[in-house]
């Protein structure tokens, strides 16, 4: 078929594999589950089993509906399903594809839903300072060529953006993802979008006010992954959390002393208008 000819062999023996159990899928139904569901399983089986690769093109609706014994209705259900779950995506004019990191979804655990976001924003430099200092460490041991270049492109991009006073939000995370997927821990993936949150919220509520400790920390983290010292990238990262922390503390204060004043100023405000 036309959209196997680009795999390598042991990809179109994995792919034949999964077809020949699919080709069987008509004639096993589950009664408890609609039918959509249970084409959605079967083609996460495929993804899975790295018959479909992250990032490449299923085959069209007719083919799947044919391979799989089931109506082309089934199979845009199906597909929706999985689009909503973060596995597939659909690119205009070009079809379907298997997402990176498929699975994967920006929001896991609903931070976008929580009212409070600077009781938010506190809890998730918590539980960065608990885990991020020990990635670094990681990061420094595991970290190919490859990787470190990449960290020390996106710490010279932060800085700049700084220098620049442009807003560097995206590239800050993307330096902190980046340092989480050296680690070549495959469950990392699914802590990346905690600790991109926990950024993005710190960031949000203090406004870019560590710029300089910033650019301090960043170039500590990444020398000393570059030097694959575990220590002193633990550290670096540690020292760099806990500016965060005491940024967040002052910024508490802050918060408190204007709900102290708040009360007196209306009451002042009620007076006058007597």
């Amino acid at each position: 078929m036309i959209w196997i000819k680009n795999l390598t062999e042991g990809g179109i023996g994995l792919i034949n594999e999964c077809l020949e159990k699919m080709a069987e899928f008509g004639v096993v139904k589950e009664k408890d589950r609609s039918l959509a569901e249970q084409v959605a399983d079967k083609l996460s089986e495929m993804i899975q089993e790295q018959a479909l690769a992250e990032g490449q093109k299923l085959p069209n609706e007719f083919e799947l509906a044919e391979l799989l014994n089931v109506g082309r209705g089934t199979i845009r259900e199906a597909v929706k399903l999985l689009v909503s779950r973060n596995v597939l995506e659909i690119q205009r004019g070009r079809g379907t594809f298997v997402k990176q990191s498929p699975g994967v979804v920006d929001d896991p655990l609903g931070f976008s839903y929580m009212k409070d976001k600077f009781k938010l924003a506190q809890d998730l430099l918590e539980m960065r300072m608990l885990i991020e200092p020990q990635i670094a460490e990681m990061a420094a041991v595991r970290a190919s060529d490859e990787d470190i270049a990449d960290i020390r492109r996106l710490c010279d991009e932060v800085e700049k953006l700084i220098l620049e006073g442009v807003p560097h939000l995206e590239k800050d995370v993307e330096f902190h993802a980046r340092i989480a997927s050296s680690t070549r821990n495959q469950v990392m993936p699914h802590i990346i979008p905690i600790i991109n949150k926990g950024v993005s919220y710190f960031v949000e509520m203090t406004s870019y006010a560590l710029d300089k400790e910033t650019i301090e920390t960043h170039r500590q983290i990444t020398e000393a992954i570059e030097k694959h010292d575990p220590v002193a990238a633990r550290t670096a990262m540690y020292q760099h959390l806990i500016y965060n922390r005491d940024k967040m503390l002052e910024k508490e204060t802050l918060l408190t002393a204007d709900r102290e004043v708040k009360p007196e100023t209306e009451q002042e405000w009620q007076q006058k208008t007597e």
